[in-house]
């Protein structure tokens, strides 16, 4: 029986007994153990540490998405860029001579001038720009199209009166029918400007819609798989620091 009741009290005072020796060792041993345990990372540490990374960068990533959708509800320009080319086509048609020409064609070269600014601001309106710009350069060459045009009318009407004043009927009917037929062709390709005009904006119209609305899809869909990825890395985060139940919790080491 005192055998047993000095066992139990060693094992209840494992220090007792020893010499210095044997103490200074075992509580070195106890210090580096627990220095080793304060140095290294869990494994839960480390994925918590992970899960948080995660989710700041898609977060970021969030706050990205909606300052571009803020931007895209930023007011636009309200110029109506496919006007511009209407009107010049317009002032072309009712142009009678070489000064009223001149006067359409530095309409034309204003705009024009104008739109290539407007290209390096507004570049969510770039289409409709840039076939304004095109419209605005054809309405310029034409522009000096029809001052030759106007040029070889005058010159056949001249000829025209002459003939009528030497009594050459036959040459003075064929120089009027001459003056209809040209004027006649020359009115038919001014209205099809027109609406070459109006075709090529509405196209750069639409051209801009599907661009706006590819681009506002583009960034909805990606906000949505920013918000789907965060919730499940939340959940996987929530997960892995939440404490692991033992295996043998019910089983209390007696037989």
């Amino acid at each position: 029986m005192k055998d047993l009741a000095v066992g139990g009290a060693v094992q209840a005072a494992p220090g007792q007994g020893w010499t210095r020796d044997q103490q200074a060792e075992a509580a070195a041993a106890e210090t580096v153990e627990a220095t080793e345990k304060d140095a290294l990372p869990t494994p839960l540490s480390q994925q918590e540490e992970e899960g948080r990374s995660l989710v700041e960068m898609i977060r970021e990533a969030q706050e990205k998405a909606e300052a571009q959708r803020e931007a895209m509800k930023l007011p636009k320009s309200s110029v109506r860029y496919g006007d511009a080319p209407l009107e010049a086509y317009a002032r072309l048609a009712r142009a009678r001579s070489a000064a009223d020409v001149n006067a359409a064609s530095g309409y034309a070269r204003r705009r024009l001038a104008q739109f290539k600014t407007a290209l390096h601001t507004d570049s969510d309106n770039a289409a409709k720009i840039k076939a304004a710009i095109n419209q605005l350069q054809k309405a310029v060459n034409r522009g000096e199209k029809k001052k030759r045009e106007l040029t070889r009318e005058h010159l056949t009407e001249v000829r025209r009166k002459k003939a009528a004043k030497e009594d050459r009927r036959e040459k003075e009917q064929q120089l009027r029918q001459e003056l209809r037929r040209r004027k006649s062709q020359r009115i038919i390709r001014e209205s099809g400007y027109l609406r070459e005009a109006e075709i090529s904006d509405r196209l750069a119209s639409h051209l801009t819609a599907t661009q706006m609305e590819l681009r506002q899809q583009a960034q909805e869909l990606a906000a949505a798989t920013s918000a789907s990825l965060e919730t499940a890395v939340q959940q996987y985060a929530a997960v892995e620091a939440a404490p692991a139940a033992p295996a043998d919790a019910g089983f209390t080491g007696q037989a």
